[in-house]
């Protein structure tokens, strides 16, 4: 799970029991919250039911060594993840890249730059996250590209494809007034059996369901337009 405050939580795992107190401590200063597991198990079981936005992964574990970890990881998350290790190979840095690691820095390592790194890492992934977000969040309800879901405070409603792509349109150009012609051609390559007034009528079902948000406003003689506020 990625978190969500101001202050970014990163996640250490490392059998160095030495090593998390300072780095919390150094962290601090930068504004990142540090918490720790020494073993893969624990640090797993972490990232289930805690929110964080970076792990630190160490190569070298007891149960299951980080390239495992990092495998295990990225079956249901893909939160940014920077390998530690004591060994300077080229091979360990690929294998760990290849798993779907974001960075690698060996051992021993200045502070500073493991901050930098990871500074470095957080703001990529804000950046990939404006470019090319999963989940579209608007006052009221939500949008899963993923799934293709709609959230309405936070709970799934039953949506046909239909209305997902008719919705998925109308955010695409927020303020774009958009008229039936154009809804239809967009539509019809999902159903060739739309007719005008089938618009008007997607457009009253998907009102109910977003209740009691109304992000969807009727253009009188044109069609209609998305005014949903983004969070």
């Amino acid at each position: 799970m990625m978190a969500t405050n101001t202050m970014n939580r990163v996640l250490l795992i490392d059998d160095d029991e030495r090593m998390a107190d300072p780095l919390q401590e150094y962290f601090a200063r930068f504004d990142l919250q540090l918490s720790s597991a020494t073993l893969p198990s624990s640090g797993l079981q972490l990232l289930k039911v805690e929110s964080f936005d970076l792990v630190i992964l160490d190569i070298m574990l007891p149960e299951m060594d980080g390239f495992a970890v990092c495998r295990e990881i990225r079956k249901d998350s893909n939160i940014p993840i920077l390998m530690l290790t004591a060994r300077g190979e080229v091979t360990d840095r690929i294998v760990g890249l290849e798993m779907g690691a974001d960075d690698y820095l060996p051992k021993p390592f200045e502070p500073r730059e493991l901050v930098a790194r990871i500074n470095t890492i957080l703001k990529r992934t804000r950046q990939d996250h404006n470019l090319n977000p999963k989940m579209l969040e608007f006052e009221g309800f939500s949008i899963d590209l993923d799934t293709r879901q709609i959230l309405v405070t936070g709970k799934a409603v039953d949506i046909t494809h239909l209305e997902f792509e008719f919705l998925k349109l109308l955010t695409s150009a927020p303020g774009t007034h958009f008229n039936r012609d154009q809804i239809l051609n967009h539509l019809r390559g999902i159903d060739a059996e739309l007719y005008t007034r089938a618009v008007d009528n997607l457009v009253s079902r998907l009102r109910h369901k977003l209740k009691p948000a109304n992000p969807i406003k009727t253009v009188w003689g044109s069609g209609y337009t998305f005014i949903g506020v983004r969070k």
